[in-house]
């Protein structure tokens, strides 16, 4: 086995490791952070026999941990990236016919598989930091098994991890064996600084890292959610730090390889480093002289939408796996120390493990990657997570909708098409489309632009970052331009027509969310029915249509991140096909009328409308009704009458069971359509309906028969004693009531009823001057108990009128006694 002349960690496994891969194909490498699996490992199998003169191929997440693994074994063996070890990568291949050991990124490996299932000349493959579980390294690992168990039984593949499951790994591999390598290069001491959650984030990892400056000699490596985060805390610290020693350097996935470097490489002599990164440090990098780390606890990820075809970044807590991950980078060349800005108790509540990506992407390129392969359905492949049912449907429906799948979900020659572009689906049939016109290459910058994220700048401008790209002379960007033409090359067909502007060529790729402005300066609504907000003095918030590319955010406020301008009248040229024209008839709440109008839609947008007449049909009466209920029954003509009948149907409705209908105001205003709406055809508001039309439309409710049965049971009025007609008030919570001065009922030795002598009415006795003395529901038990009571103390107040010693065989009457 190979001698290095510096030992790591995880040269205590190196034995157990090549003498298991001997026997088995599969096996799992758990090794922590800083143990050196990454460089040590393949160097050291490269020289089993059953490499036989083969390739080794090492997966990494990212190009920097590509970048930097290549360098540091290529550095081992004294040589140059290239020679022995080589590196595939957007933008920065080096490999030549010496090269033994091939550092890929994931997404590359992806490619090289589909394009060779049978990995010629490839002895093993390496999936290096495999617990970050990118779709394309589940992709990746999936497609190997099948091409392992169909094609290559020799061929080996070894998955590795600092913080894994490794038991769910293992079982996806056949039950492979696990491999576990103990202890970090040097221990980390953890401290936890809480956090208050009324101050910014930036502010408290500023103050975080001047108390480590203090307080700790070595560079510090900060960990923050994304690039703002990461522009705002440099500006804290530049105006806080006044030491000219202490150098500030920040690191995410949009700098330019140059600065990228220029952070992850030693401080120089008698200077100190503070590197301000996102998650892209995390993993498989050492950056020399660090031994601080500051863990602000928060990653930004993309969550995909399937419903709306979304994809948006959302900032997260991290992971105990991620968090632990951070810490490691901490130990990795001496001592360390890592500031965690949470407190202690909250790391229990942390998730064991980050949400793999395949659980919350766009599964379109998946998809189409899969049926490239032959599979119409990726459950069917050995994936550790199943992709979704929900995002797999709605990857399916997009590709078929591009035409890059056919019915039974078999790629098609236009998803060939698609696919030979190394880009996302949407953004490779934009290419495609865009070169029937001749503007291939345009559209080719476009996507440049977003996939390769900080090119052209961070403007949310397309137009602009395009332009910038167009001129920048970084060597990047020259990568850049020249695999945009790639890309364009044998897509142009001849130029015919206007050429498109960036925002409708960007609606090649997105035409869910062509966006049009609504009342407020930078406020819109997409296509697919989405909101989505600009900052206002942005320029392109006073445009009136939008092509967006990018969002981030919530539902509730999605914020625009990459958007282009688009006329009118490029919307009408490409979609005119899909756009609606119909008349609309809408209730208006404030007129409390119906408004009719013809309009013409695209999607959620209303692109024009123009006023017309409310017609008199069926559908408009339906309308008006559910109008006029939803303002509530209150608002509609009641008479005091039709109120009262209402009221006598629903109490005998209570009384005698469901025979009597429901005219309660949830039932009312659930069944509007049925008994309402045919009595408004051709009347279009709450003006055009009078009491009579509402009494009509109700009294239909209930049948002839019981509307005989309603005066009887449930009558109006009830004849008292001296011959007046009271009237029942039915809309009583007790009950039905009866308020009647007391002398009228003189001589009556029988309490009234109604309901076919069912339910006694609740008398309200009242004096002479309508104000209540008593209420009873037995008026003989009032007569023989309560009324002495009564006659005492009204006597004295209407000395007037009868109080007589005995009601039952006084005379009933309504006026007060005559004078002698």
């Amino acid at each position: 086995m190979r001698v290095f002349d510096t030992s790591l960690p995880i040269d205590a496994v190196l034995g157990d490791l090549t003498a298991t891969l001997r026997a088995r194909s599969n096996v799992v490498l758990v090794a922590p952070p800083g143990a050196g699996k990454t460089t040590r490992v393949p160097l050291v199998l490269l020289d089993e026999p059953w490499v036989d003169g083969g390739k080794i191929i090492v997966l990494e997440p990212r190009r920097l941990a590509a970048r930097a693994a290549a360098a540091r074994m290529a550095q081992t063996l004294g040589e140059a990236v290239g020679e022995t070890v080589g590196l595939r990568v957007r933008l920065g291949s080096k490999i030549s016919r010496r090269t033994r050991i091939e550092v890929v990124t994931e997404g590359v490996f992806a490619r090289m598989i589909l394009d060779d299932p049978s990995l010629d000349g490839v002895a093993a493959v390496l999936f290096d930091e495999f617990h970050e579980r990118s779709l394309d390294a589940d992709l990746g690992l999936a497609l190997a098994l099948d091409a392992q168990g169909g094609l290559r039984e020799d061929l080996r593949l070894l998955v590795m991890s600092a913080t894994l499951d490794g038991a769910r790994v293992a079982r996806l591999l056949g039950e492979a064996p696990v491999i576990e390598s103990e202890g970090r290069a040097y221990p980390v001491e953890t401290r936890y600084l809480g956090r208050d959650p009324n101050r910014r984030i930036e502010e408290q990892v500023s103050d975080a890292v001047t108390r480590a400056l203090r307080a700790e000699s070595g560079s510090i490596l900060v960990f923050l959610p994304g690039q703002g985060e990461i522009r705002r805390v440099e500006t804290l610290l530049r105006e806080r730090i006044a030491d000219p020693a202490v150098d500030i350097a920040p690191l995410y996935g949009a700098l330019e390889r140059g600065e990228q470097d220029l952070a992850v490489s030693p401080a120089k002599p008698g200077r100190r480093k503070v590197v301000l990164a996102t998650s892209i440090a995390e993993t498989s990098l050492t950056i020399e002289g660090v031994r601080v780390v500051i863990d602000s606890g928060l990653a930004r990820v993309p969550v995909y939408e399937p419903n709306i075809g979304l994809t948006r970044l959302e900032t997260v807590r991290v992971s105990c796996a991620a968090a632990d991950q951070r810490r490691g980078r901490a130990g990795r060349t001496e001592p360390g120390v890592c500031y965690r800005l949470w407190e202690e108790a909250a790391t229990g509540a942390l998730e064991p493990f980050g949400r793999p990506e395949i659980l919350s992407a766009d599964l379109a390129p998946l998809l189409l990657d899969c049926a490239a392969w032959g599979v119409t359905d990726p459950t069917s492949l050995a994936f550790l997570d199943p992709p979704p049912t929900p995002a797999l449907k709605e990857a399916r429906a997009l590709l078929q909708q591009l035409g890059a799948l056919d019915a039974e979900g078999r790629i098609t020659e236009t998803g060939r098409r698609l696919r030979d572009l190394p880009l996302p689906p949407r953004l490779a049939r934009m290419v495609l489309a865009a070169g029937e016109t001749g503007q291939a290459r345009e559209a080719a910058d476009i996507a440049a632009v977003l996939v390769e994220r900080g090119l052209g700048g961070d403007a949310t401008d397309l137009t602009e970052r395009v332009e910038r790209f167009r001129r920048d002379r970084s060597g990047r960007a020259q990568d850049m331009r020249r695999m945009a033409d790639g890309w364009a090359r044998g897509s142009d067909g001849s130029a015919t027509g206007e050429p498109h502007s960036i925002g409708a060529l960007l609606t090649l790729a997105y035409p869910d969310r062509i966006a049009k402005a609504r009342g407020k300066t930078g406020e819109y609504l997409m296509v697919n029915g989405r909101g989505a907000v600009l900052e206002a003095h942005e320029r392109l918030a006073r445009e009136p249509y939008l092509a967006i590319a990018e969002i981030a955010g919530g539902a509730t406020s999605a914020r625009i991140l990459a958007a282009a301008a688009i006329a009118p009248d490029e919307i009408e040229s490409l979609f005119g096909g899909a756009i609606e024209q119909r008349d609309e008839v809408a209730f208006d709440r404030q007129a409390k009328a119906l408004r009719a109008r013809g309009v013409r839609r695209l999607g959620a947008l209303l692109l024009n409308e123009r006023p017309l007449k409310v017609p008199a049909t069926e559908a408009a009466a339906r309308a008006l009704a559910e109008g006029l209920v939803s303002l509530g029954l209150d608002a509609l003509p009641w008479s005091k009458a039709l109120a009262q009948w209402r009221e006598r149907v629903m109490f005998l409705r209570k009384v005698e069971g469901e025979e009597w209908p429901d005219l309660s105001d949830e039932a009312l205003s659930r069944t509007a359509e049925e008994w309402l709406a045919p009595h408004l055809i051709g009347r279009t508001g709450l003006n055009d309906i009078g009491a009579d039309l509402l009494s009509e439309a109700l009294r239909g409710l209930v049948p002839w028969n019981l509307q005989r049965r309603l005066d009887v049971e449930a009558p109006t009025h009830i004849e008292v004693p001296t011959g007046s007609q009271i009237p029942i008030d039915y809309g009583a919570e007790e009950g039905p009531v009866l308020a009647v001065r007391v002398q009228e009922l003189f001589g009556l030795d029988k309490h009234p009823t109604i309901a076919a002598g069912r339910v006694p009415l609740i008398l309200h006795l009242l004096s002479p001057a309508h104000r209540p003395i008593q209420i009873t529901r037995d008026l003989p038990g009032f007569w023989r108990g309560s009324w002495a009571a009564v006659r005492a103390d009204m006597r004295g107040q209407y000395p007037k009128h009868p109080w007589p010693e005995d009601p039952l065989t006084a005379p009933p009457t309504r006026h007060a006694r005559r004078r002698q």
